[in-house]
């Protein structure tokens, strides 16, 4: 009997969210190259990673910035291809290119502030926003995670303690040459890049999985359902010391909805077991809200 082919592993993009993916770099790798030529470069404040070495490579040397930020990615652009994929590859180099061609043609135009604290923080929520929207449609503005997945498989360190390790020092190395406090308000410009990386990604309706465990599963799905809008759903479950039969109830909502639900669990069985962990992705399935009644 003659076998059906099986589908080819790597898929072409639809127009339409090629288009999505290509504009959505774009403005990622646009609003990157504002947050450092508008504030962080003019006030000698750095970022982790590439970015950084190449900011401190560009100020010792004269030369543009943009060139660096090409040059010394392109290695982790062909590693990547090898490594991760020629979509990611691709994702990849169009945004470092976006990168590098903006800070060239933004590099003449003045900062908007000579006040460090507010390069750091305005730069450092310009720059979280560009790498979120960038990471979240494919791509990277930096090879240091690609360094990290390569070395986390020969050390016994996870990826980001060796991202974490390496910006440690490239950080430190901001002293030697801006000046110490100029190193102090980088690591403010990265820790706020850092948390605005996660909102943009996970966005404002982050989401939360729940389970509940209650003798009054019925009452309390149908009550989340009528008062949350969310749908439920019962799994069996066996507890390990008593060795009774459970239902487990478990949903997904979003972080504004986390009080609501702790209230209707209280309302409904107060001795319910709960607990809510994040996740980062939702996808498929009934999530969407349904109507209160």
């Amino acid at each position: 009997m003659e076998q059906p082919l099986a589908k080819s592993a790597h898929q072409k993009l639809p127009i339409g969210k090629l288009l999505k993916r290509i504009f959505g770099i774009l403005i990622g790798a646009s609003l990157f190259s504002v947050a450092l030529e508008i504030f962080l470069v003019p006030n000698n404040i750095i970022d982790g990673g590439i970015v950084g070495i190449s900011i401190i490579t560009s100020h010792l040397s004269g030369l543009p910035l943009g060139v660096f930020l090409f040059v010394l990615n392109l290695p982790f652009l062909i590693i990547g291809y090898k490594q991760i994929g020629k979509t990611f590859a691709l994702s990849t180099l169009f945004g470092v290119t976006i990168m590098s061609i903006g800070t060239t043609l933004l590099h003449p135009v003045q900062g908007l502030t000579d006040d460090p604290l507010l390069a750091a923080v305005f730069g450092g929520i310009l720059l979280g926003i560009g790498v979120g929207l960038v990471l979240r449609y494919g791509g990277s503005l930096d090879g240091t995670e690609i360094v990290a997945v390569l070395l986390n498989k020969k050390s016994p360190f996870s990826v980001g303690e060796i991202v974490m390790f390496m910006n440690l020092f490239i950080l430190s190395s901001a002293g030697f040459v801006f000046g110490w406090d100029r190193a102090m308000y980088s690591l403010i410009a990265y820790y706020i890049a850092f948390k605005m990386i996660d909102l943009t990604i996970e966005g404002f309706q982050e989401s939360k999985a729940v389970w509940i465990i209650s003798d009054n599963h019925k009452d309390l799905g149908d009550a989340i359902v009528a008062r949350l809008g969310r749908g439920v759903t019962y799994l069996n479950g066996e507890g390990g010391y008593t060795g009774d039969d459970k239902k487990v109830i478990f949903c997904i909502i979003t972080r504004l909805e986390e009080a609501k639900l702790k209230l209707i669990v209280e309302e409904v069985d107060e001795n319910a077991f709960l607990a809510v962990g994040n996740i980062h992705d939702v996808r498929g399935g009934q999530f969407k809200k349904k109507a209160i009644h």
